[in-house]
């Protein structure tokens, strides 16, 4: 993983939307995200409706999916250290652009291009 030596910090979540796009600027990462936030969602369902147990592995899912990606295909550090509450409002704003097919244009505004991904 890169290490920049003073990780960016944000005043406004409006500057950090675009930033956390740009790291998650491969297919495969924002894939991954996709993967772990859809687990994340079926065990906090699962964990209402069937067995409360269910939702110790929630943090497990949608972490542990992620920060595979950002290690392994990103290789860059997660936002997750340096601003835990807008990138966890990130991971699932994504998620639900990505399933309702208006993640593009986001991510075009952001300067994730064709050539990056």
């Amino acid at each position: 993983m890169s290490r920049s030596p003073k990780p960016k910090r944000f005043a406004a979540y409006a500057a950090f939307w675009p930033h956390y796009l740009r790291e998650h600027a491969r297919p495969m990462t924002r894939a991954l995200h996709y993967i772990g936030a859809g687990l994340a969602l079926l065990l906090m369902m699962l964990g209402a409706a069937v067995n409360p147990w269910a939702f110790v592995a929630v943090p497990f899912a949608g972490y542990g999916f992620a920060w595979v990606a950002h290690g392994a295909v990103e290789r860059n550090r997660p936002a997750t250290f340096t601003h835990p509450w807008w990138s966890l409002i990130s991971d699932f704003r994504m998620f639900g652009l990505f399933v309702t097919g208006q993640i593009e244009p986001h991510l075009v505004k952001a300067g994730v291009t064709a050539a990056r991904t």
